[in-house]
């Protein structure tokens, strides 16, 4: 949700002008999230969350997701198919796991579908989307916004400081050079009630292996 607000407002671009004693309002336009379009790809926990916080701005939501999710359903969230999802969303949240079924999930033939000016939003991971399709999209202005938490090459990049270093990553660096482009570095975890979930999740799970017993977040292999 911080990444479509500041796309959207262009908070960050804001932020500097006014650093910089700038007050210009020009090209900070925005469009109003109530009555907007928004689908939501995966609806597990976080997918429902944000559907939660969307239905509080107003928002028509739009899902898909193979097992469909009651507590969104609740919400007025509408489960449609992919495709016509893609082609009526403004905006396009991602919120799936990375397998074979999605990997490359948007690609050059998805960002066709969608509306001009799509706002295209992925914190789940970064090999959903085709990175290379996204900068083509982004090139010719049917990607309008761009908001990335997750990278497909973000294992050689990610959680470490290298602004000392030059980065080799052509495709990277490419994405940093549009204007309309906002990228995290895999943040959207990382908060204090978070990480001592995962901590107690970790524990647990051990102590029950250690028991012999089948560990409560156990995930069955696909």
């Amino acid at each position: 949700m911080a990444l479509i607000l500041a796309l959207n407002r262009k908070l960050i671009r804001s932020h500097r002008r006014v650093a910089e004693g700038n007050f210009s309002l020009h090209g900070l336009l925005g469009f109003n999230l109530y009555g907007t379009t928004v689908g939501i790809v995966g609806t597990g926990r976080i997918g429902t969350a944000l559907a939660r916080i969307l239905n509080g701005f107003g928002c028509r939501i739009l899902a898909y997701d193979p097992e469909p999710n009651d507590a969104c359903r609740d919400l007025g969230v509408r489960y449609v198919a992919l495709d016509e999802l893609l082609r009526a969303a403004k905006v396009v949240s991602l919120h799936c796991p990375l397998n074979s079924s999605t990997h490359y999930l948007i690609n050059a033939e998805a960002i066709e579908k969608m509306p001009e000016g799509v706002m295209l939003i992925n914190t789940g991971r970064g090999a959903l989307v085709d990175t290379q399709a996204v900068i083509q999209g982004l090139k010719s202005g049917q990607i309008g916004y761009l908001g990335l938490d997750v990278y497909e090459q973000e294992e050689e990049l990610f959680f470490e400081d290298r602004s000392f270093e030059i980065i080799t990553d052509d495709v990277f660096q490419r994405l940093l050079t549009f204007p309309n482009v906002m990228i995290t570095g895999h943040q959207g975890f990382f908060t204090r009630q978070a990480l001592d979930a995962i901590a107690e999740s970790v524990t647990t799970n051990l102590t029950q292996i250690a028991r012999g017993q089948s560990p409560t977040d156990a995930i069955e292999a696909r």
